[in-house]
């Protein structure tokens, strides 16, 4: 339970990749549209990531709806020959080249060629974020806290939780076995069943009391109890490492690689000619948001959302 709402430090793992699919194998007809299995795969990967699964299993259908219903619309808008007027042909080339902009910027970011300077140096920088804890903890829930209480058990004050923790922690120190303890005493009724198990985790994925105090434990120690919104908390750290060089050399990669793109967009921008009414825009701010005066894609200030990462 000391976990923080948003884990800052434990993206979610990535979606399974889907099987092939058949680039023949026509699966939607619209009009005389015809649209493969294939093709249909990458629409559904054009899409936000939290509603492919949706797309590829329950939601197939209906997302096929919407794609007939968007076809069904557009051919009409040719056959009436909107797409001709003005307005919506200045749109469709400008969502155009907008689209062409994110697959640039994702081009560029997969072929960044990261050096082995940039990845030392982003590693002695950043060490502490791949110090990596394996814990287990008992907490004994105070009254009020943001979390349900096991059923069947009392209602403790802030006084009487710390005398809980307190008289337990002897027990432990005294050579009672964590796990066992846990499963009966805890109030964490997930890790509790695991004998207070929380498995590893890094900086920014607990709440920071919590935190703090395992960060700072020596490894088997007992901790004093630990306030937290949740309660109190004795830790006991099972393992205390930091990820060499080597085995975080891709994640650090991944890091690097937009801010190596968004370099090469400054040095694009630098290299185009351009010209700005200052009358009408105003003038050049000392310093724009972004690397070179560039706005990030998808941050502030940017037409050009931030593009997915495969």
């Amino acid at each position: 339970m000391p976990r923080t709402a948003a884990p800052a430090a434990a993206p979610a793992p990535a979606p399974a990749a889907p099987p092939p699919a058949d680039p023949d194998k026509v699966v939607l007809t619209i009009g005389n549209e015809k649209i493969t299995e294939a093709q249909f795969e990458d629409m559904i990967s054009a899409i936000p990531a939290q509603y492919q699964a949706y797309a590829r299993g329950a939601g197939k259908r209906a997302f096929a709806e919407q794609i007939v219903q968007v076809k069904v619309l557009s051919q009409e808008a040719e056959k009436r020959k909107i797409d001709q007027e003005p307005k919506v042909r200045d749109e469709v080339t400008f969502q155009r080249q907008n689209l062409l902009a994110q697959a640039m910027f994702l081009a560029l970011q997969q072929s960044a060629t990261v050096d082995d300077a940039a990845v030392e140096k982003y590693y002695n920088e950043h060490k502490s974020d791949y110090e990596v804890l394996k814990a287990r903890h008992i907490l004994i829930r105070v009254k009020g806290a943001p979390m349900q209480a096991i059923a069947g058990k009392p209602e403790l004050t802030d006084e009487e939780a710390l005398a809980k923790a307190q008289a337990i922690r002897k027990r432990l120190v005294g050579g009672e076995d964590f796990a066992t303890v846990a499963k009966a005493e805890s109030d964490d009724a997930g890790s509790g069943a695991q004998g207070g198990d929380l498995g590893e985790f890094r900086k920014g994925m607990m709440v920071p009391p919590f935190e703090q105090a395992a960060f700072a434990a020596k490894v088997n120690e007992i901790t004093e109890p630990v306030k937290s919104p949740f309660g109190y908390h004795l830790i006991q750290v099972e393992s205390h490492v930091t990820k060499s060089l080597a085995e975080v050399r891709p994640e650090i990669e991944k890091k690097i690689r937009p801010e190596i793109a968004r370099t090469e967009v400054a040095n694009l921008r630098k290299g185009a000619t351009v010209q700005m009414d200052d009358g009408f825009f105003g003038p050049a701010p000392g310093a724009a948001p972004g690397i070179g005066g560039v706005p990030r894609p998808g941050a502030p200030g940017s037409i050009v959302p931030g593009p997915a990462t495969k």
